[in-house]
C-alpha cells in the first residue's frame, strides 16, 4: 500500500482504493485504544466486513472439526472435554487474537510507509528553506525595499530597506507616510499609483522625488493576487538619467506654459532661428499680418516689421543688450506704433511688440486737455495755484496774481511753496501766528495727505479767505483761495438776525410755534410750551405735529382742534388759508389761537392767553398785519429794486459797447480786456435782475401767461439761433432730435423759449469742451415733451432733492457759476404752464433734463408783468 500526501497535509486514496490519514489509526474493536477511527463511508464497510469475517472464523472454529486438524475424533473428545459453552468462548478469544495479530501486522506495515513519506517531506521543506533564505537575501539589499500588500484589505509587508540618507524612514509604518518624506507631487502621484494598482491592477512605473531631493525608482506589479512596490535607490547614472528625465518634463512644461500664455495676450510675440527665420509666433501675431494662422505665417514667413526695421532692430541687438524702441507698423490694415522688445540668443532670438497707438493718442490728448484748462483757469475770478511733486509753483492764474500782489519775474521762477508762503508773511499779507513754524507745517501737509483741506485765512487786511488745498495723486497739489469776505458779512448779519428773532420769540408772552410742510416743528417759545404744559422735550424741534397733538390731547375737549392744525399744516393745496378760533383747556385758560402761513410753505400756530384778551388780541392783530406789510414790503422792495437797478444796468451796457465802437476812440489791450470784463458782467448781472423780477411776480401771484398757439418747428430754430454764441465759446456742439414735424402748441412763446433757452444754457455751461448738448423732443398726444440732456460731471444724488430750490447752485464742474435761479424758474414757469419737470443725474455721467408742456385748451392773452 503506498501512501500521498498534498500540500495541505491530506492524506489521499491510495491505489488499492483504501483510505487512510495520518492523524488517525484503526482503533481497537473494542474501542479500548482510544482511538477513534475515521467517520467515513468507506471505513464504515470496511470494519463491517472485518466483523463479519472474525464471527465467520469463531464460527467456523465451532462447527467443523477440520479447522483444528481435521480430526474428528479429536474433536469428538475435546467436545466430551468442554461443553457447548466453553467452546463458543474459546472461539470467541480466538478470533479476538487472530484479529489482534491482523491488526499489529497492518499498523506495523503503516508506520513503515509513513515514516518513509515524513522523510521525504522533510527534505523538501529543507530544500525550500534553503532557497527562500537566498531569494531574501538577494531582496534585502540596502538599496532596495518592497512592500507587499495581499488584497484590498490586507496588511502590508517590507522586504529590504532604502539608504538612510535617501531620506526615507526605516520603519514600516513611517514608510507608508509617503508625504512626510516625499515632495507634494511625488506623494501624491504615487499614492494614487498604487491605489490603480489595487484596486484596478494598473502597473506603473514611476521616478519620485524625497524631501532630500534624492531620486527613487518605484515599480508597481501583481503576481499571485498580491499587490508588489518595488522602491529602488538608483544610482549615479541612473540617477543623472532620472534628474534629465525630471528636468526635461519641467522644461517641457515651462516651454508649454510660457507659450500658453503668449497665446493668450493681446501682444504679438515671435522667436527666430540663427538665420532670422520665424519658427515660431502667437495668435496676436498672426491676427497683426492678417494670416489665417501662426502655421500660415511660419509656411510664408509673414514679416510684421519692414525690411529696415528689422535690420536696424538686428543691427542693435546683442546677447547682453537686447533691442528696446519704438516703431511704425501695419497691424491689422492700419498704421500704428509699437513698442519693440527684441533678444539675441545663442539659438537664435526672439521678440514682442506692444501696440502703444493709443497711449500716443491719449498723451496728445492730455496735452490738449491741460491746455485748455490752463486757458479756463487764467480766467476764472477765484486764484488757483498748482505745485509739483517737488513742491514747486507749476501754474497760477491772473487771479492768484492779483489776490497776492506779487512780482512776475518771482512767479515766473517758480518758488517752491514754503518760500512762497516766506515771501507772502514778510509783505504781511498772511494772518499773524503764535507759531510761524508749525504753523507752515501743517500748511504744507496737504503734499502728505489724502484728503482735501480746507482752511480760513483772516488776512491782515480785512479780506477773509476760504484756502482748499487738494493733493495730487501723482504728487503736488493745487490751492484754491476764495474770498469769503462779503459772505462772511451777510452771515453775520443773518446770524445777528436769526439770534435777535429767536430772542425776540422768546420773549414774547404770546405762544408761538412754526411747523414745516412735513407737520415737523421748526421753532417754539417757551410760552407755548407754558400754556400747553409740554416740556422742552417734547416740544424740541423736528418734533412732528402728532407728538405734541397726542401730548395736549388731554388738556381740552373740543373734538377738533390739534387735527385740523395738522391738517392745515400739511396740507398740499396751493392757497393756505389762516385760521381764528379759540380753545377752553380744562386748566381754565381760555386761548384765542390763530394759524398762520408763512413762506416758503411754513405755518405758524399762535395762542394768546385771554386772560388780557384785549391786549393780547391787538398785539395778535398788530402782529399779523405786520408780518402781511413785511410780505409786500419784500415784493415791493424786490420788485422796485428789480426795476432801479435795470436802468442803470441797461445805461452800463449801452455805455459799455459804446467804447467798443472805434467812432469813439481806439483802446489799449488792458482797457480793452476790462471793458469785456464790464459788459460780460453786466449782462449776467442783468439777467440775474430778470430772474429775480420773474420771481417776484411768481412769488406775488401776478405772473400771467400770454397764451398763443406756436409754431414747435420755428421755435426751436430760433432757440437754436440765440445758443450760436454761447455754443462756441463754450467748444460745444447742439444736437436736436426731433420728427419732421413737431405742429404747433397753445402756450406761452416768450416763456417756453426762455425755458428752453434756461436748460440748454445750463447744459452748455457743465457739458465738456469738444461734446454735445443733446436736445431730444416729441409729442404725447397734445403734449410737448423735449429733454436737455449734457455729458458733464452730473449732480450728487444728495444734491437732487433741492436741484430747484432758488439760489442752489451746483457750480462744481461748471464754467460759470451763477446765482443759482435758472431752474428754479424753469420749475417755476413749466407750472404755470401745468406742466412738469423731472431730472436725472449721474455723477460723471451727465445730467436729463426733461419737461412737459401740455397744450392749453383755451388760448387767452392776458400780459405778463414786466
Amino acid at each position: 500500500m503506498s501512501v500521498k500526501k498534498n500540500t495541505r497535509s491530506e492524506w489521499r486514496e491510495s491505489p488499492s482504493g483504501q483510505q487512510t490519514n495520518f492523524a488517525h489509526h484503526v482503533a481497537c474493536l473494542d474501542g479500548s485504544c482510544g482511538i477513534s477511527l475515521p467517520q467515513s463511508r468507506k471505513w464504515s464497510r470496511w470494519r463491517q466486513r472485518l466483523t463479519a469475517l472474525l464471527l465467520g472464523s469463531s464460527a467456523l472454529g465451532a462447527s467443523s472439526p477440520a479447522a483444528f486438524g481435521g480430526d474428528a475424533a479429536i474433536l469428538t473428545k475435546t467436545g466430551n472435554l468442554f461443553g457447548s459453552a466453553e467452546m463458543v468462548g474459546l472461539s470467541i478469544v480466538l478470533g479476538l487474537l487472530s484479529a489482534s495479530l491482523f491488526s499489529v501486522l497492518w499498523l506495523i506495515r503503516q508506520k513503515a510507509g509513513i515514516e518513509a513519506e515524513t522523510e521525504e517531506v522533510r527534505g523538501l521543506l529543507a530544500d525550500a528553506n534553503q532557497r527562500l533564505s537566498r531569494y531574501e537575501a538577494l531582496i534585502a539589499e540596502k538599496n532596495r525595499r518592497i512592500v507587499i500588500w495581499d488584497g484590498r484589505t490586507g496588511k502590508a509587508e517590507f522586504v529590504g530597506q532604502l539608504p538612510a540618507d535617501s531620506g526615507a524612514p526605516q520603519g514600516d509604518t513611517d514608510f507608508l507616510a509617503f508625504g512626510r518624506w516625499l515632495n507634494s507631487a511625488s506623494a501624491m502621484q504615487l499614492e494614487h499609483a498604487i491605489e490603480a494598482l489595487r484596486s484596478e491592477a494598473q502597473t506603473f512605473d514611476l521616478v519620485i522625488e524625497t524631501n532630500r531631493s534624492e531620486l527613487l525608482e518605484v515599480q508597481g506589479r501583481l503576481s499571485g493576487g498580491r499587490a508588489f512596490t518595488s522602491f529602488v535607490a538608483l544610482n549615479n547614472l541612473r540617477a543623472e538619467l532620472a534628474e534629465l528625465k525630471i528636468e526635461r518634463s519641467r522644461l517641457l512644461s515651462s516651454i508649454t506654459a510660457f507659450e500658453t500664455l503668449l497665446n493668450s495676450i493681446d501682444q504679438p510675440a515671435w522667436r527666430r532661428d540663427p538665420d532670422g527665420r520665424l519658427i515660431w509666433v502667437n495668435h496676436a501675431y498672426s491676427e497683426a499680418v492678417e494670416a489665417q494662422s501662426p502655421q500660415q505665417v511660419i509656411a510664408s514667413q509673414q514679416e510684421l516689421l519692414g525690411t529696415i526695421d528689422r535690420a536696424t532692430v538686428r543691427a542693435q541687438t546683442g546677447i547682453d543688450s537686447p533691442f528696446h524702441g519704438t516703431i511704425s507698423a501695419v497691424v491689422r490694415g492700419r498704421r500704428a506704433f509699437l513698442d519693440i522688445v527684441d533678444t539675441k540668443t545663442p539659438d537664435g532670438g526672439c521678440g514682442l511688440a506692444i501696440d502703444i497707438s493709443q497711449n500716443e493718442a491719449l498723451r496728445e490728448e492730455l496735452q490738449r486737455t491741460l491746455k485748455s484748462h490752463a486757458d479756463t483757469l487764467d480766467h476764472l475770478a477765484t486764484p488757483v495755484a498748482i505745485f509739483d511733486a517737488q513742491r514747486r509753483l507749476q501754474f497760477y492764474n491772473q487771479a492768484f496774481a492779483r489776490l497776492w500782489a506779487l512780482d512776475m519775474p518771482f512767479l515766473e521762477g517758480k518758488p517752491e511753496n514754503g518760500e512762497l508762503l516766506d515771501r507772502l508773511r514778510t509783505d504781511k499779507k498772511l494772518p499773524e501766528q503764535l507759531n510761524w513754524k508749525n504753523w507752515k507745517e501743517q500748511a504744507l501737509a496737504v503734499y502728505r495727505s489724502i484728503e482735501t483741506r480746507t482752511d480760513l485765512w483772516h488776512l491782515p487786511n480785512g479780506q477773509t479767505l476760504r484756502v482748499i488745498t487738494a493733493a495730487h495723486p501723482q504728487g503736488g497739489a493745487t490751492w484754491v483761495f476764495e474770498n469769503l469776505t462779503e459772505q462772511v458779512d451777510l452771515e453775520t448779519k443773518y446770524n445777528t438776525l436769526l439770534r435777535v428773532q429767536g430772542e425776540t420769540i422768546d420773549h414774547l408772552s404770546e405762544g408761538v410755534a412754526v411747523f414745516g410742510p412735513d407737520g415737523r416743528l421748526r421753532l417754539s417759545n417757551p410760552a407755548f410750551r407754558a400754556l400747553w404744559g409740554i416740556s422742552e422735550a417734547v416740544a424740541k424741534p423736528d418734533t412732528h405735529i402728532q407728538t405734541i397733538e397726542a401730548a395736549c390731547a388731554n388738556s381740552y375737549d373740543k373734538p377738533d382742534g390739534w387735527k385740523t392744525f395738522g391738517r392745515m399744516i400739511t396740507s398740499f393745496e396751493d392757497e393756505r388759508p389762516s385760521l381764528q378760533g379759540t380753545l377752553e383747556l380744562h386748566s381754565g385758560l381760555i386761548l384765542d389761537y390763530a394759524v398762520i402761513p408763512l413762506p416758503n410753505a411754513q405755518t405758524m400756530l399762535t395762542f394768546v392767553n385771554m386772560t388780557d384778551s384785549a391786549r393780547a388780541e391787538r398785539a395778535l392783530l398788530e402782529k399779523n398785519e405786520a408780518l402781511r406789510k413785511a410780505d409786500e414790503l419784500k415784493n415791493d422792495f424786490v420788485q422796485h429794486m428789480s426795476y432801479e437797478l435795470r436802468s442803470p444796468l441797461t445805461n452800463i451796457i449801452g455805455f459799455t459797447d459804446l467804447l467798443k465802437t472805434p467812432s469813439v476812440g481806439p483802446l489799449n489791450e488792458r482797457q480793452a480786456e476790462y471793458i469785456d470784463h464790464i459788459s460780460t458782467s453786466s449782462s449776467v448781472l442783468l439777467t440775474i435782475v430778470n430772474d429775480i423780477l420773474d420771481l417776484a411776480t411768481v412769488d406775488a401771484g401776478i405772473m400771467r401767461l400770454n397764451h398763443e398757439e406756436i409754431d414747435l418747428d420755428d421755435l426751436l430754430d430760433d432757440v437754436a439761433m440765440q445758443m450760436t454764441d454761447r455754443l462756441q465759446e463754450a467748444n460745444v456742439t447742439l444736437e436736436i432730435s426731433a420728427p419732421p414735424s413737431l405742429g404747433t402748441i397753445t402756450a406761452d412763446q416768450q416763456r417756453l423759449k426762455q425755458i428752453l433757452i434756461k436748460l440748454l444754457t445750463n447744459a452748455v455751461n457743465f457739458a465738456p469742451a469738444s461734446t454735445a448738448v443733446e436736445l431730444k423732443c416729441w409729442r404725447e398726444g397734445s403734449d410737448f415733451l423735449f429733454a436737455v440732456k449734457d455729458r458733464g460731471c452730473g449732480i450728487a444724488p444728495d444734491m437732487l432733492h433741492n436741484i430747484f430750490d432758488r439760489f442752489s447752485s451746483n457750480g462744481k464742474g461748471g464754467r460759470r457759476s451763477g446765482a443759482g435761479l435758472g431752474l428754479s424758474i424753469v420749475e417755476s414757469f413749466v407750472s404755470l404752464h401745468n406742466g412738469k419737470v423731472s431730472i436725472a443725474s449721474d455723477p460723471g455721467l451727465g445730467t436729463t433734463v426733461t419737461c412737459r408742456i401740455p397744450s392749453s385748451s383755451q388760448p387767452r392773452s392776458v400780459a405778463a408783468a414786466e
